[in-house]
């Protein structure tokens, strides 16, 4: 399927690498829709990018108001061929003396949301047997930091739902290509000064969108190179001993 063709939904689209994804994804001629919880983000997005977006003021941790959406985008023809799942919240605070509604709503929205709207896209993508999915994530999990629990824990959970979805649906829709993708730390108002500007961060999440090498189906990128799992040395001597050496990890294009 030609970039042209294609229709990407991309939530958390109000601002930082949400809108610069949308922009990016444009530019190579796929049109946008987007999800976000403040029209206001939403429509700046559209003034910037132009026709070829267009937008939904969602509560991704709502499933009746994701449902909703969708079905106003099946109304416009709006299928989605590519889901982004972009949105996410981060929650500071310590676990001790964070009401625990505040907690769970980083949850509800960084984790929820990414299964709500990963069901709905599902459903439009399993009758052609094809598809892309690509779920933002984070190695906030490995390295946890006081006072970002909640936000730790929903990026954690969210790369097991990557997994889960591999156990599911890997042998049935091959074609329904999945990925983890780590962006790193971006200096957007949820990052940090000093981190990567989402306009470049853009620019590999869009090349992966639009990748469709099926040998690369599950596999977590960081940034834009991909991340093969580690050999055990077992591992690596039977590859050896069989002359099948791991293949090369793949790059995005810079």
């Amino acid at each position: 399927m030609k970039s042209s063709q294609k229709i990407a939904l991309v939530t958390g689209a109000g601002g930082g690498l949400g809108r610069a994804l949308s922009e990016e994804l444009v530019a190579a001629g796929v049109r946008v829709v987007g999800f976000g919880w403040r029209e206001k983000g939403l429509l700046e997005t559209a003034e910037k990018i132009g026709d070829m977006f267009s937008y939904f003021v969602v509560d991704i941790s709502d499933a009746d108001a994701v449902q909703g959406a969708f079905k106003q985008m099946d109304e416009q023809n709006l299928q989605p061929d590519i889901l982004i799942n972009n949105a996410a919240i981060y929650e500071r605070g310590d676990f001790l003396t964070t009401p625990p509604k505040t907690w769970m709503r980083a949850i509800d929205i960084n984790f929820g949301g990414i299964v709500f709207c990963t069901y709905e896209a599902l459903q439009r993508m399993m009758p052609n047997s094809r598809g892309r999915i690509i779920n933002v994530a984070s190695f906030a999990d490995l390295g946890m930091l006081s006072g970002s629990t909640a936000y730790s824990v929903s990026k954690g959970v969210s790369k097991l739902f990557t997994s889960a979805l591999k156990a599911d649906l890997g042998d049935r829709y091959p074609n329904i290509l999945v990925n983890d993708w780590v962006p790193g730390a971006l200096n957007t108002k949820m990052g940090i000064p000093e981190g990567i500007e989402p306009a470049l961060a853009a620019k590999w999440g869009a090349a992966l969108a639009l990748m469709e090498n099926p040998v690369t189906n599950y596999s977590i990128f960081f940034q834009q190179q991909e991340q093969l799992p580690a050999r055990s040395l077992k591992g690596r001597v039977r590859d050896l001993v069989l002359l099948n050496p791991q293949r090369a990890p793949v790059t995005l294009a810079k």
